[in-house]
């Protein structure tokens, strides 16, 4: 008898493995019903269409398509459903206040601290992946990776750490004594050699693209917004030791010639851009480099000057800036150069990104090209048109929902009502 038992315990211990070994089952199927299905990849509505989701990815996507018995339905028959929308330029771990406030008064741990606000809130606006550029202490780093842990809600994040830039440049704080020191991890580096060696460093530390500042800009104390501040061996060495790391390069650039050094040296998007001549536009074009215009930025700045407590330099720059952007930014989309849609969030309040749609008309596109801009053509500055900008198979389950017809009005993307990301809803 306890030979018996013992051979039974034998044969039970035996099957162990194959009992943890068993296959887990598959994800549940969701059914979302859509009134009017936007899908990102550039043709009409669809009306009366389903998304078929398993797991946190689409597998299929039309009118007409049965749903399988037992599936969750999602009915969104009375609402515009789209892909999540992509954000190519934020700052989610800063939010702009008082000027010298932030300066002097907060730390890199107080970003730390609200940054998952500004995330969350970004999300919840539609915006179910960003493109970060320019983070102090690697906190983008940390965010990145928290949300992709689960750990706080946000959009999926390419991060671009330390944006990179010259002594005195606009990634350099200036205008104060010399004495003034802050013991913050910096982006300020010259000369080929210190470039590949910061680039190494951001590497090192989590950076998923590389930010370099080719020219001046609005919201630091040099003297122009728009004057180059690389050369063109230096931003040769950004874009060739970034490349040998596998990433990718955006330019910060207000001035012609700092657009023109950047797209000679090979970036794959220029931010601003709003002083571009005819010679940096057929650059651009030529070698299929993007333009990111963040056209609601500029207008933020004017009417929030005061309240922002801007120093009257930063504020004059802007006003130079805005007499020249939106002639140049029609001459690039005549030519046929390439946009994406950033914004330059942290400047204004997180959360609002979708304003800039409207201020986009203003240029002469369609609420069908600025939703492009921030769906298919976004992912593809990205990188990540296999997975995000489009509903479609194989896709993230990346979507969101709103009561009209944004194709006619664009502001409707400013209401979203319905975010779901990797197939969990994250507003309802």
């Amino acid at each position: 008898m306890k030979r018996s038992l013992w051979t039974l315990a034998g044969l039970a211990l035996a099957f162990l493995p194959l009992a943890a070994a068993a296959p887990e089952p598959a994800p549940k199927i969701v059914a979302v019903r859509a009134g009017r299905l936007i899908d990102g990849q550039g043709g009409p509505p669809i009306r009366d269409a389903v998304i078929l989701i398993q797991g946190d990815r689409v597998t299929a996507a039309g009118p007409g398509l049965a749903i399988p018995a037992g599936a969750e339905v999602i009915d969104l028959s009375r609402k515009t459903v789209l892909p999540g929308l992509i954000d190519c330029h934020t700052h989610l771990t800063q939010q702009s206040g008082d000027y010298y406030e932030d300066l002097f008064r907060r730390s890199p741990i107080d970003k730390a601290i609200v940054a998952p606000v500004y995330a969350r809130r970004t999300l919840e606006a539609g915006f179910t992946t960003v493109r970060d550029v320019g983070a102090a202490e690697f906190i983008d780093v940390a965010l990145r990776n928290a949300i992709n842990r689960g750990d706080v809600p946000g959009p999926r994040m390419l991060v671009a750490t330390l944006a990179v830039g010259s002594t005195g440049g606009h990634n350099d704080l200036s205008g104060f004594s010399p004495y003034l020191r802050f013991d913050n991890f910096s982006g300020v580096a010259d000369g080929p050699a210190e470039i590949r060696k910061l680039i190494r460093l951001e590497v090192k530390n989590g950076a998923d693209w590389i930010k370099v500042m080719a020219t001046g800009g609005v919201l630091s104390e040099e003297e122009s917004v728009g004057g180059p501040q690389y050369s063109q061996e230096e931003l040769d060495a950004v874009v060739s030791e970034a490349a040998m790391w596998g990433k990718k390069v955006a330019a910060h650039a207000h001035g012609t010639e700092g657009i023109k050094r950047a797209a000679r040296a090979g970036v794959a998007s220029i931010e601003h851009g709003g002083l571009i001549d005819e010679e940096g536009v057929q650059l651009l074009k030529q070698k299929g480099i993007y333009l990111v215009p963040d056209i609601y930025t500029d207008e933020y700045i004017l009417a929030e000057a005061d309240h922002l407590g801007l120093p009257p330099k930063m504020i004059e720059k802007e006003k130079e800036l805005r007499k020249h952007q939106l002639v140049n930014w029609k001459r690039a989309i005549a030519a046929g150069v390439k946009l994406a849609f950033g914004t330059d969030a942290g400047v204004y309040p997180h959360g609002q990104n979708a304003h800039q749609f409207k201020s986009l008309l203003e240029l002469g596109l369609t609420p069908a090209q600025v939703i492009r801009m921030a769906t298919a053509s976004a992912a593809d500055l990205i990188g990540w048109s296999d997975r995000v900008g489009t509903l479609t198979p194989g896709h993230y389950a990346d979507l969101i929902a709103v009561d009209g017809d944004p194709l006619t009005d664009v502001t409707e993307l400013e209401r979203v009502r319905f975010v779901m990301k990797g197939g969990v809803v994250v507003k309802e």
